[in-house]
C-alpha cells in the first residue's frame, strides 16, 4: 500500500504510543467502582488487579509509591472505588488504568464528595491564603466549639491549664458525629457574635471518614469560613484532613496541638518579659549614666548663679546711685526757676489789675441787665400783639359756642361737602373731646342758615 504525508504507516510502537497519549490527554482522572479480581502482588511492591461488573473488566495498575497509603487490605472479590488516569501498557498493547488511590465503595463515595467539594470550595476561593486572618499573640476568651463529652476537650484544657492558665475559656457544646451534628454545629457558629472570643477552636478526636463527615459538610464548611473571628481546625489525628481545615484560618494537626498554637506558653512568656526589663533597665542605667556625665559637664560651664546676682546688684546700686544724683540736681533747678518767678510775679504787681478788671466787671453786668430787661418789655409787646391776632382767627372760640371742627381720612379740614364721599371715615373735634362718624349720604344745598330757619 503506497504511503502519503497524510496517512502514514506507523508501527506498533507508534501506533501504542499515540494511543496512551491521546487516552492519558482524554481521561486525565476518573473515578471507577467494580469488583476487584486477579489481584497480584509482585516483589516489585506494585499492585495489579482488575475490575469488573457484570458486562465488562478493566486492567488496573497501582504502583508501590501509592499503594503504600491505602487503608484496605485488598483481595478479590471487594468491591472498591478507584481514582486514577487511564494509560495503555505498550509492550502488550493493553488497555489499563494507572490507579493513585483505592477505598472501599462506601468510604471512597464519600472520598469522591470530599474531592469535589474541595474543589468547588477552592474556585470559590475560599482556601486562599491571602483571606487567612493570624491569630492574636496573646488571647483572652477562647471559644470552643466540640463534644463536652469528647476526649478533644480534656486534651485541650489540660494543655491550657499547664501553659495558660489565665485564659477564658467558654465551651460552646455541640455534636461532632451523627444526624444532629450539622445543625448543633451550626448553631454553634450561630453563638459566636453574642460571645465575641478572640479565637474559635473548632475542634474533635480522630475516628473514620464517616465519623469526620460533619466536618466535610458544605454547610458547615461554609460557616467556619464565615466566621467574624479566627478560627483554627484540629479535627482527628494528623493523618487526618477535613474541608474546615482547608477553610479555616489554621489547621492545627491534633487537639492539643491546636491548644498549644493557640495559648502560649506563660512560663516562656514571664522569661521574655524578664529579660526584656533587664535589657530595659541596662538601657535606662545606661541612659541615666549619659544624662547625669552630660550635667555634670554643663554645669561646669555654667557660671556660678551668686557671683550672676552680686554682678548685677552692684550694677543696680551704681544706677541708683546715679538717678539719684540726677534727681537732686534737677529739683534744685526747678527750685530756682520757682523763686525767680516768684520774684517776677511780685514784681509785675497783679492786685491793680485786678480791682480795675472787677469795675469794668460790674459796669458791663448794669448795661447787660438793662438791656434786657428792654428787650423782655419789646418781646411782650410783640407776643401779646401776635395773641390777639391768634385768637381772631382761632376756632376755639367758635367751638366754645357750640360749632364743630371737622377732619376726614386725610386730616383735612372738611369745609365743603365735596371734600366727603359716602362711606368715609370723619373726626369731629368739640370744646372737651372728639368722635369719630362715618358719612352714610350728603345733602347738597341745605346749610346752617336753612337750619336756623326751621
Amino acid at each position: 500500500m503506497p504511503t502519503s504525508p497524510d496517512n502514514p504507516v506507523l508501527t506498533v510502537t507508534q501506533l501504542n504510543r499515540q494511543a496512551r497519549l491521546t487516552l492519558e490527554q482524554r481521561f486525565d482522572q476518573v473515578w471507577v467502582m467494580g469488583e476487584m479480581s486477579n489481584f497480584a502482588r509482585p516483589r516489585s511492591g506494585h499492585w495489579y488487579f482488575s475490575l469488573k461488573d457484570e458486562n465488562a473488566q478493566v486492567r488496573c495498575a497501582m504502583f508501590a509509591n501509592r499503594n503504600r497509603a491505602v487503608a484496605l487490605q485488598p483481595g478479590d472479590g471487594q468491591l472498591v472505588i478507584a481514582r486514577g488516569r487511564v494509560s495503555l501498557y505498550e509492550g502488550r498493547g493493553d488497555f489499563q488504568v494507572i490507579v493513585d488511590s483505592l477505598e472501599a465503595a462506601g468510604e471512597g463515595a464519600l472520598r469522591q464528595a470530599f474531592d469535589q467539594l474541595k474543589l468547588k470550595l477552592a474556585a470559590e476561593g475560599l482556601f486562599d491564603t491571602r483571606h487567612k486572618r493570624p491569630l492574636p499573640p496573646i488571647p483572652q476568651h477562647i471559644a470552643v466549639i466540640t463534644s463536652p463529652t469528647g476526649a478533644a476537650i480534656r486534651d485541650v484544657i489540660a494543655v491550657w491549664q499547664r501553659r495558660f492558665p489565665g485564659l477564658r475559656v467558654t465551651l460552646i457544646p455541640s455534636a461532632v458525629q451523627g444526624p444532629a451534628a450539622e445543625a448543633e454545629l451550626l448553631e454553634a457558629f450561630n453563638r459566636l457574635p453574642q460571645l465575641a472570643p478572640d479565637i474559635v477552636l473548632l475542634t474533635r478526636g480522630g475516628g473514620s471518614l464517616e465519623d469526620l463527615w460533619s466536618f466535610n459538610l458544605e454547610s458547615v464548611a461554609r460557616a467556619c469560613a464565615a466566621c467574624p473571628f479566627p478560627t483554627v481546625s484540629a479535627v482527628g489525628h494528623e493523618i487526618d484532613v477535613s474541608i474546615c481545615d482547608f477553610v479555616a484560618d489554621v489547621r492545627a494537626p491534633t487537639p492539643s496541638a491546636a491548644a498549644e498554637l493557640i495559648a502560649p506558653d506563660a512560663a516562656a512568656l514571664q522569661q521574655i518579659l524578664q529579660q526584656q526589663l533587664r535589657s530595659l533597665t541596662r538601657v535606662w542605667q545606661r541612659d541615666l549614666h549619659g544624662h547625669q556625665q552630660q550635667l555634670k559637664h554643663l554645669q561646669r560651664r555654667l557660671p556660678n548663679p551668686e557671683q550672676i546676682i552680686t554682678r548685677f546688684g552692684q550694677r543696680i546700686d551704681d544706677a541708683s546711685l546715679r538717678l539719684q544724683a540726677a534727681f537732686e540736681r534737677k529739683l534744685n533747678y526747678l527750685r530756682l526757676q520757682l523763686t525767680s518767678a516768684q520774684r517776677q510775679l511780685q514784681a509785675l504787681g497783679p492786685t491793680e489789675q485786678l480791682h480795675s478788671a472787677r469795675r469794668n466787671l460790674s459796669s458791663s453786668q448794669t448795661r447787660l441787665i438793662y438791656a434786657m430787661r428792654q428787650q423782655l418789655a419789646t418781646q411782650t409787646r410783640r407776643i401779646a400783639g401776635i395773641s390777639r391776632m391768634l385768637h381772631g382767627v382761632s376756632p376755639l372760640p367758635t367751638i366754645n359756642r357750640g360749632f364743630a371742627l371737622v377732619e376726614n381720612e386725610s386730616g383735612n379740614v372738611v369745609s365743603s361737602i365735596d371734600q366727603l364721599s359716602t362711606g368715609e371715615t370723619t373726626t369731629t373735634y368739640l370744646q372737651d373731646g372728639a368722635y369719630v362718624a362715618k358719612v352714610e349720604s350728603t345733602q347738597p344745598g341745605i346749610t346752617l342758615t336753612d337750619r336756623r330757619n326751621k
